[in-house]
């Protein structure tokens, strides 16, 4: 068919449906996008940018962080953050943990526990731990506060990558895991939390922080490796790292009770974590941090036993909620 031929038959075509038929169409079509512009609207809060406004408008919004907490971001899948509160009815302002996850430590844990290195994987776990802790003594001696904050974001590791191996091989196995991915993924948010609380007390100089960007590098991926080849040799090195840690926030509480470090008072998060009362100290601090250590320690030693009797560890129920 010939272009000419082409236009002749369309316009025969629009004179046979006649202007009456466009506009009602074209009237029902605008109804149709008239319904549907406030869903577009509201989808385009979340993605689009707001036209810059007058200084005014800027000053207005610059509000503080608490404010910022409180401030409901309008978005088109629905997310609203929870009104929480405590039990006093005050609201609550960490989005790093809620109420339900708070606890009150048992501080009554033995701290002098120690299991003797009894054939070569334990003593090859035990000596490693040694050596590491010989060279984090010679770098930060008395310094505790840097100390512990090194000390944090290398203990959170081992939880996170042990919980993460097991949850594939749930999936692999098509099996539970007794309840050992969430008792690991515990330990690590817990000891990611002692990090949290430290950093309100002290900030880290840029070559520590230096120091903590390599060392964490390094000790994941071997702890990865370790725990690929033999998960009972990795917790059990855990086990010993945990018995150094307790021994660590022992000496930071001598240090505090001869007065060789400042008892400053507890940073706000601390007390809402571990439920302290208001009037805590650095000291108080220290003694949770290190009755949660030791909780570590038996966790681990207890996983590392469990798979050297020759069982799995979904074969014996998990410690969740061990503090």
């Amino acid at each position: 068919m010939s272009h000419h031929t082409a236009a002749k038959l369309s316009r025969s075509i629009i004179s046979q449906l006649g202007t009456r038929g466009f506009s009602v169409n074209i009237f029902e079509t605008t109804q149709t996008f008239a319904k549907l512009r406030p869903a577009f609207a509201i989808r385009n809060l979340s993605t689009s940018v707001s036209p810059r406004g007058s200084p005014k408008d800027e000053k207005n919004n610059s509000i503080s962080s608490d404010k910022q907490n409180d401030k409901i971001i309008p978005s088109y899948w629905g997310v609203a953050p929870a009104k929480l509160t405590k039990e006093d009815g005050s609201a609550w302002k960490w989005n790093c943990f809620r109420p339900w996850e708070t606890y009150t430590a048992d501080v009554s844990i033995d701290e002098t526990k120690h299991h003797k290195p009894e054939n070569f994987r334990d003593k090859f776990a035990y000596w490693t731990v040694q050596a590491l802790k010989y060279l984090t003594h010679l770098f930060f001696q008395r310094r505790h506060m840097c100390h512990a904050m090194l000390l944090e974001t290398v203990a959170a590791v081992p939880g996170m990558v042990g919980g993460m191996l097991l949850h594939c091989k749930s999936l692999r196995r098509f099996e539970h895991s007794g309840g050992w991915i969430k008792a690991l993924l515990e330990e690590a948010e817990n000891e990611r939390m002692h990090l949290m609380t430290f950093i309100d007390l002290a900030k880290p100089a840029w070559y520590e922080r230096a120091l903590v960007f390599a060392v964490q590098g390094v000790f994941f991926n071997a702890y990865f490796l370790a725990y690929l080849a033999s998960p009972k040799l990795a917790h059990r090195i855990v086990g010993y790292l945990e018995e150094e840690a307790v021994i660590s926030y022992s000496e930071f509480l001598k240090d505090l009770d001869n007065g060789s470090f400042e008892n400053v008072p507890a940073p706000a998060i601390a007390i809402d974590y571990w439920r302290l009362p208001p009037d805590s100290t650095l000291r108080d601090v220290v003694v949770v941090i290190r009755a949660d250590e030791a909780h570590h320690r038996d966790l681990n030693h207890y996983a590392s036993d469990i798979q050297c009797q020759g069982h799995e560890l979904k074969d014996a129920p998990a410690p969740i909620g061990y503090h």
